[in-house]
C-alpha cells in the first residue's frame, strides 16, 4: 500500500525531503543540508559588489573607447591626456550583456560631445552628453528590455 505525502508549515533540521533516485529507480530520503548544498552549488548569480577596472588614456579628440569585460561589471577609469571636444564610449555587446551588469565610468578631464554606444542594446537611457573634469556616471543593463539604465 502506497503512503501518501502531507504537507508541513516548516522545514526542520532533522527532516528528510523526498527524491526519486532514477540511477535505481526508487525513492529516497535527502537531508535538508544535503537538499541545501545541492541547491545552492547550482545557482550562480553574478557578484553585484565586484567589479573588473579597466583603464583608458585616449591622447587625441574623437577617442572611442570599448568596454571589453563582456558579461562583467567593469569600472572604466578614463584619464584622457587634456580636455577634449569629442569622444565616445562603446558598451559591451548585448548579445554578451547579463541582466543587472552595470558599467561605472569616472573622467579626470573634460569631454564636451560625449556618445555612449549601445553597441546592439534597444538604447541607454539617461546617458550624459557630455563630462566635466572628475564627473562620473553609472548604467545598469535590463536584460528584459535590452536597454542601459542610468542609476548614476
Amino acid at each position: 500500500m502506497a503512503r501518501r505525502l502531507t504537507r508541513t508549515d516548516s522545514i526542520d533540521n532533522g527532516d528528510l525531503f523526498v527524491i526519486y533516485k532514477t540511477t535505481s529507480g526508487d525513492y529516497r530520503g535527502a537531508s535538508t543540508a544535503d537538499t541545501l548544498e545541492f541547491i545552492q552549488n547550482g545557482l550562480t548569480f553574478p557578484n553585484s559588489d565586484a567589479f573588473i577596472t579597466q583603464y583608458s588614456a585616449p591622447s587625441s579628440t574623437g577617442f572611442d573607447i570599448s568596454i571589453t569585460a563582456g558579461s562583467s561589471n567593469v569600472h572604466l577609469i578614463l584619464t584622457p591626456t587634456a580636455g577634449f571636444a569629442t569622444g565616445a564610449i562603446t558598451l559591451p555587446p548585448a548579445t554578451s550583456a547579463i541582466d543587472k551588469q552595470e558599467v561605472l565610468v569616472n573622467c579626470t578631464q573634460q569631454v564636451s560631445s560625449l556618445t555612449v554606444n549601445a553597441n546592439g542594446a534597444t538604447s541607454v537611457t539617461g546617458e550624459p552628453s557630455s563630462l566635466a573634469a572628475d564627473d562620473f556616471f553609472r548604467l545598469k543593463y535590463d536584460l528584459p528590455t535590452s536597454t542601459w539604465y542610468r542609476v548614476g
